[in-house]
């Protein structure tokens, strides 16, 4: 069997139309092509040396991300592209919650910004305030994240 024209055209790979697309929620302005690197402040937790970067394969996860992130830069959301591998964040998959809903993810390897999602709807000010709260309750219960 022949290859088709696709298939030639793209050096014998086969494209997929449904390549998983990740997010990554912060207030850090990025441009296309950048690189997302572990080694930087973490926007959460601590707020130490990070050891990983995250992402999520939905955007409300993102937008969560992005709320929640120190600073007072506007929140955005970056679709980007891991370089290497990545594995589930155990601050979200089975140590709280049954497998990973979040779909939210940590690797120690770049990611690279592809994209940005322009328009998105954050959540209310009184659901940002809660999770903040509730958050900074576990930090003074000395619950730390198994990211930091």
């Amino acid at each position: 069997m022949g290859e088709s024209k696709n298939e030639q055209q793209s050096g014998g790979k086969r494209a997929t139309p449904f390549v998983q697309t990740y997010f990554h929620g912060t207030k850090v302005d990025l441009k296309m092509g950048d690189l997302i690197e572990v080694g930087f402040n973490s926007n959460y937790g601590q707020q130490k040396n990070a050891r990983y970067i995250f992402l999520t394969a939905t955007l409300d996860a993102a937008i969560w991300g992005a709320e929640i992130a120190s600073g007072d830069e506007q929140e955005r959301i970056y679709l980007v592209e891991p370089t290497g591998e990545i594995e589930d964040d155990p601050d979200l998959t089975d140590k709280k919650f049954s497998g990973n809903p979040t779909k939210s993810y940590r690797s120690t390897h770049p990611f690279r910004v592809v994209g940005e999602v322009t328009v998105w709807e954050g959540h209310s000010t009184e659901q940002v305030l809660t999770m903040k709260n509730h958050l900074e309750k576990l930090k003074e219960q000395g619950i730390n994240s198994l990211n930091d």
